[in-house]
């Protein structure tokens, strides 16, 4: 007969392989309203589930990544998107012998709350919110999992655990996200940082396979990058060598070894970090005066020459930034029109306006839409 293993033998496990400045189960400082633990599964396994099994999470499915998810089915969507860093994160995690459970709830949850058609949709709604504090997908993330996923009677949302939340809010963006459940001057759980690079390593990758992909950069377009004529073993020929054909199959290994080289750059440099600052315990890890979670120096400069080529020939390209233009344009007249007659958006949110400001409801609905939605409300 076989034996169940019981959430206090997990956590138990926790205590004997996790590095010490690990997130442990066991020490969560718990949820927003109290509930009795699961038998089986610890905290952070619980807050996994939840946030795969909410709304929010399926709909990511049909909303951009960078292309449009009509516009073919091997382009990655937010959800994809998402199921990679989830993926690289945990290899991060493993690796360090942090918290997968942990590291995988902040990856699954981190882009719950992005808009319809990506960054453009984003920008529109952070203008158009400009005099009521603007937009923030970050926030708009917490909003998501404490507020607008109602799937239990006992409390709103999602009532995950601390740490997750804490990993949303200080999820690393263009500007920093400040809220009052969480001390800026302390840096989040490493589980949580590590989520930030495995974001940034899982589009730089996925981005330059799908803009292969879409013809709108080539091969030859890339192949003086520094990311890879630095090294012997790259897919494009190494230092100086010009070789390598152009072909699914070259594409397929140049993401593998991108994808491998960044990880195995931050694990080195991440443990190097760990040891020179003597982080011991997890106090040690918050008051860090510094970031555990980074690329060595020589690998931070190749990917920001990456990012800047990714953002001039890809995310600059005509054919994206028509269709970014179409994004605002929708995004826009949706905006408009249910701040006209706020009775056109469904009952919930109606409901909502008797205790939150119209601005904020608004975009509560917008950005819950996917791109197919959004492009249906606007031409019914």
């Amino acid at each position: 007969m076989a034996i169940l293993i019981r959430r206090t033998e997990i956590e138990q496990r926790e205590q004997k392989m996790l590095a010490p400045y690990a997130a442990f189960s066991a020490g969560s400082r718990g949820r927003v309203y109290p509930q009795p633990e699961h038998p089986l599964r610890t905290i952070y396994q619980r807050d996994r589930d939840r946030i795969v099994h909410s709304s929010a999470f399926r709909r990511m499915e049909y909303k951009t990544q960078v292309f449009l998810p009509h516009e073919g089915d091997h382009f990655r969507t937010r959800l994809t998107h998402t199921i990679d860093v989830a993926q690289i994160s945990r290899t991060l995690a493993r690796n360090l012998r942090l918290n997968e459970d942990l590291t995988e709830a902040v990856a699954l949850v981190h882009d719950l709350g992005h808009t319809p058609f990506g960054h453009s949709g984003e920008d529109v709604l952070d203008e158009l919110l400009r005099d009521s504090g603007g937009f923030n997908h970050n926030l708009q993330s917490l909003r998501v999992v404490d507020i607008l996923e109602q799937r239990y009677p006992e409390h709103p949302g999602l009532n995950l655990s601390y740490e997750v939340r804490e990993g949303i809010v200080k999820h690393e963006t263009r500007f920093p996200v400040m809220h009052p459940d969480f001390d800026p001057d302390r840096r989040p759980t490493l589980e949580a940082s590590l989520v930030d690079i495995a974001d940034e390593i899982a589009y730089n990758a996925h981005d330059i396979d799908d803009g292969l992909r879409s013809g709108l950069i080539t091969f030859d377009d890339i192949r003086d990058l520094s990311i890879w004529t630095d090294e012997d073993d790259s897919p494009l020929g190494g230092r100086g060598n010009q070789a390598g054909a152009a072909g699914d199959q070259t594409r397929y290994r140049l993401v593998r070894w991108l994808i491998n080289r960044m990880t195995t750059d931050v694990l080195t440099e991440t443990q190097r970090r760990i040891d020179a600052y003597g982080v011991v315990n997890s106090d040690t890890l918050r008051s860090a005066t510094v970031r555990m979670s980074a690329y060595s120096d020589e690998m931070a400069e190749q990917v920001t020459e990456l990012k800047a080529f990714l953002r001039s020939s890809l995310y600059h390209h005509p054919r994206l930034l028509e269709r970014a233009d179409r994004a605002r344009d929708v995004v826009q007249a949706l905006y408009d029109r249910f701040m006209d007659d706020p009775s056109l958006m469904p009952d919930r949110f109606q409901e909502m306006l008797l205790t939150e400001k119209k601005e904020t409801v608004i975009a509560d609905y917008i950005a819950g839409m996917t791109d197919r939605y959004a492009e249906r409300v606007y031409g019914g």
